[in-house]
């Protein structure tokens, strides 16, 4: 899993979508129902990006060989001090197949829902152009 850490760590947009699978379901620490899709991952995932201050991962579990990864980290949204969790499991073609995100306390899940809220219509319109493509 360091390829895909390496990409959000220095913020490879194009790295991070090319190690998604085109069926992959993306379960949301703030809303209730998973986005399925590479377009509408990618989207997120370059949303996740314009609002995380100072992210940084601080650990990582699983096994090298292994096809379930869960990366830890810390990061800041509007003050808001989280630590999160990116659950990844890969398929057979080592492709990211099931992202879910969970984070705490409550306060940066709150600031985090806001922050991403705005985002959405900028986050749905670059999915819709990625399928149209």
């Amino acid at each position: 899993m360091h390829a895909f850490r390496r990409a959000v760590e220095t913020g490879d947009e194009q790295a991070i979508a090319d190690l998604l699978a085109d069926d992959v379901v993306f379960t949301s620490p703030v809303a209730f129902k998973p986005y399925e899709g590479k377009a509408i991952t990618s989207a997120i995932l370059r949303g996740v990006l314009r609002v995380f201050e100072d992210f940084r991962y601080v650990r990582e579990i699983g096994d090298s060989e292994g096809s379930d990864h869960a990366l830890v980290f810390e990061t800041v949204v509007r003050g808001a001090k989280i630590t999160g969790c990116d659950f990844l499991h890969v398929d057979e073609e080592g492709k990211i197949d099931d992202f879910m995100v969970m984070v705490r306390p409550l306060s940066g899940a709150t600031a985090l829902a806001e922050a991403m809220g705005e985002q959405f219509d900028r986050i749905k319109a670059e999915a819709a152009a990625e399928l149209s493509r």
